[in-house]
């Protein structure tokens, strides 16, 4: 449950027992509890009221009822078709691709899927992709070049499935293969980080002319848990390196790691997810109409410096 979810959850409920005990014959005790019950009242709705953390975007992210990819794909494209396969050892269905079109334009579409029940998740794999899956992403992207077609990709993913089976049918080239091949793609191409972007699994679907975020999305190179296990040998000081890392959308578009914030419904994506769409579908339609203008050439100039000057920090004199 969310953070606010829960701050609301005991609002209502201080609320209740403040009405049950008001009455005009309240004694002095009850008046001091009752006293006490509305300071706790104020202080919730300060609490509510402020900006979220980086820990609780973080929570926010990963919320069980967050719209996933099928969730946006339904919504915000049309006459979604599937493509199947890597045409070289199986079918990922981590990743999902297809042809699609956004409005009445034809399109690609590339996006991961974590599954919203057990049995959903354990043949999604929990949204973390295999070699496979990133083959067959580069495949069809590919194939969406040769015919024109601009490429939208969605991602939510902890990164690219760590075990054995993975690493021994080349996990690794896998990905340096799709961040050095969609770099070279002659089509427009915008990624949105819609939940959890995490490491190269997620890079490896967004090497793109246009990155942008949800409002409470998050963009990291592990996860604040592994941060914190690692820089602290405490895994519960999550909330202190999910600061540090600085992995929100608010920071990371002041770093220029990317280029728009997509905004959320209020209290997150997951309370609406029509509303959530319809936002992401207004951002898309812009971004998507401007790069429709630029000469191909110019996209994969701006598209090799954009990804060259990120993390590009200078010291100025003080």
């Amino acid at each position: 449950m969310a953070p606010t979810e829960k701050a609301q959850q005991e609002l209502e409920q201080i609320e209740r027992q403040v009405a049950d005990l008001e009455s005009p014959g309240a004694d002095d005790a009850t008046r001091r509890q009752i006293t006490k019950l509305q300071e706790r009242i104020e202080t919730l709705r300060e609490e509510m009221n402020a900006p979220p953390t980086a820990w609780q975007k973080t929570e926010l992210a990963r919320h069980p009822q967050r719209p996933q990819s099928l969730d946006y794909i339904e919504r915000v494209f049309t006459d979604f078709s599937e493509i199947h396969g890597d045409r070289s050892f199986g079918d990922d269905a981590a990743i999902i691709t297809g042809m699609a079109r956004f409005h009445g334009d034809e399109v690609l579409i590339v996006a991961t899927q974590k599954g919203r029940d057990m049995k959903q998740r354990v043949h999604r794999n929990f949204g973390t992709p295999h070699p496979e899956g990133y083959r067959k992403a580069i495949r069809v992207m590919q194939v969406a070049e040769k015919f024109r077609r601009p490429i939208f990709t969605l991602v939510d993913t902890d990164g690219a499935y760590p075990g054995i089976h993975a690493e021994e049918r080349g996990q690794a080239e896998a990905i340096a293969y799709n961040l050095r091949e969609m770099a070279r793609l002659e089509v427009p191409i915008i990624t949105t980080i819609i939940g959890v972007g995490g490491s190269g699994g997620a890079l490896a679907i967004a090497v793109a002319d246009r990155v942008l975020m949800m409002e409470n999305s998050i963009y990291s190179v592990i996860s604040p848990e592994g941060c914190a296990a690692i820089m602290w040998r405490d895994a519960s000081k999550k909330e202190l390196a999910a600061e540090a890392m600085r992995i929100t959308a608010t920071d990371l578009s002041e770093l220029g790691c990317i280029d728009d914030i997509v905004p959320e419904p209020e209290g997150g994506a997951h309370r609406d997810h029509e509303a959530a769409a319809n936002l992401l579908d207004a951002s898309l339609q812009r971004h998507y109409a401007e790069l429709k203008k630029i000469p191909p050439a110019e996209l994969l100039v701006s598209r090799y410096n954009k990804f060259r000057n990120i993390a590009q920090f200078y010291k100025t004199e003080s």
